[in-house]
Order: structure tokens, then C-alpha cells, then sequence
């Protein structure tokens, strides 16, 4: 079987493990040993390694979001990218915040607003220091503006909508973190695989509503 096309870029074992495995959970096993097959990935990283070194190609991440949008249309892939985003943050990232000094502990204290800033800016520089995804974090007066010049998500992909919903439900999850419970507005209003230079999320600084528990897919 000739394997995928690498791209040279690397997102980190562990991640990527959360990421395969939340879809596993969702669709079950073979389903997601033939989304590998499909996609091309090499059979020895399933599931990839519960490290933090980087060993999972970006070329292979992008390969699952187009290989579930074959299988299950894109409105199934986006309910799939979104709960692995959101798995993503509170089975991975989280666990590390007490590093990037987003801690529970060290939170009490802080405004809201103040706690979004951080949490948003913290998760970015997860990124940048874990994988070789290059994200920014700008603010704008009603909302922060999170923009990924590297892309593991839509790499290799061309769509004419925006396909990078694992990244909206990461970052759901890491606002609802921050804010005890809140929900916010998240939208990604350019994405590489539209043909922009880089996926660009708004990121609402008002919640929309209060999080219930349930899945808000």
C-alpha cells in the first residue's frame, strides 16, 4: 500500500492519540481501522503513542478529517471533529495547564475577561511548543481573532467551506474551561482549505449561554 504524502510536519503523539481515539469512540473500531486504511496512514501508528514527542505527520491528520468526510458527509465529520476538539483540551491540554499557567488555583482571582485572554493565549502557545502548528492570537473589541498559519486539521485539503471543526471544539472547551461553564460564539471565518492563508477563528468575549453538560454538537 503506498502510504500518505508526508508533509514534514509534526503534531504531537499524544494529541493525535486523543484525537483518533475520541472518533474511535463515536464510530467504533473497524470503522476507524478502515479510516486509516483509506486515509493511508501507516497501520503501526494506530493508535498513535500516549507521549508528547512529535511523531504524528500533519499530512495524516488532515487525511482522517477527508476520509470521515467521504464516509459520513461533512455534516458527520463536523460532528465528529467537533466532540475530538473538545476531547482534545480536557483529556490533553488541561492536564498540562498548571505549566502554561492556566491553573484552576491560579484563576480564582482573575476577572473574567482577563481569564479568556490568558486561556486563549495559553492555548496557542501550547501549540507552537508541542507541534509544529503556528498559531496567533489577536484581540478585537467584542471578540479574540485565533489564526493558524499551519494547519494540521486541512492540510492537504481543498473544500469550499471551512472543514477545521476540530479547532472550534477545542477551543470551546478550553473557554468553557476558563469561564466555569460558560459557552461562546466561535466561527472560523477563513480557512486554508477555501484557498486563504491561513484558517482564522473569531472568537466571541461574550457568552452565549451556560453550559449544560450534554453534548452541544
Amino acid at each position: 500500500m503506498t502510504g500518505q504524502q508526508e508533509s514534514g510536519y509534526l503534531y504531537p503523539n499524544k494529541m493525535a492519540r486523543i484525537h483518533v481515539l475520541s472518533i474511535e469512540e463515536t464510530i467504533g473500531h473497524a470503522a476507524m481501522m478502515a479510516v486509516f486504511e483509506t486515509a493511508k496512514i501507516p497501520p503501526e501508528l494506530y493508535p498513535p503513542a500516549n507521549n508528547f514527542a512529535k511523531g504524528f505527520d500533519f499530512a495524516y491528520y488532515g487525511a482522517i478529517g477527508a476520509t470521515l468526510e467521504k464516509m459520513y458527509g461533512p455534516r458527520g465529520e463536523r460532528g465528529l471533529m467537533l466532540h475530538a476538539g473538545r476531547a482534545a483540551f480536557d483529556d490533553g491540554l488541561a492536564q498540562y495547564g498548571g505549566a502554561l499557567g492556566t491553573s484552576e488555583l491560579a484563576f480564582k482571582a482573575i476577572p473574567t475577561a482577563a481569564k479568556l485572554k490568558i486561556g486563549i493565549m495559553a492555548v496557542a502557545e501550547a501549540f507552537n511548543k508541542f507541534s509544529d502548528q503556528l498559531t496567533e492570537v489577536s484581540e478585537e473589541s467584542d471578540h479574540f481573532v485565533y489564526t493558524i498559519r499551519r494547519c494540521p486539521a486541512c492540510w492537504g485539503r481543498t473544500s469550499p467551506r471551512p472543514v477545521c471543526a476540530t479547532t472550534i471544539g477545542l477551543l470551546e472547551a478550553a473557554f468553557k474551561w476558563v469561564s466555569g461553564g460558560a459557552l461562546f460564539d466561535i466561527t472560523e471565518v477563513e480557512c486554508i482549505a477555501m484557498g486563504h492563508a491561513a484558517c482564522v477563528f473569531h472568537v466571541g468575549k461574550t457568552p452565549v449561554a451556560q453550559s449544560t453538560g450534554e453534548n452541544e454538537d
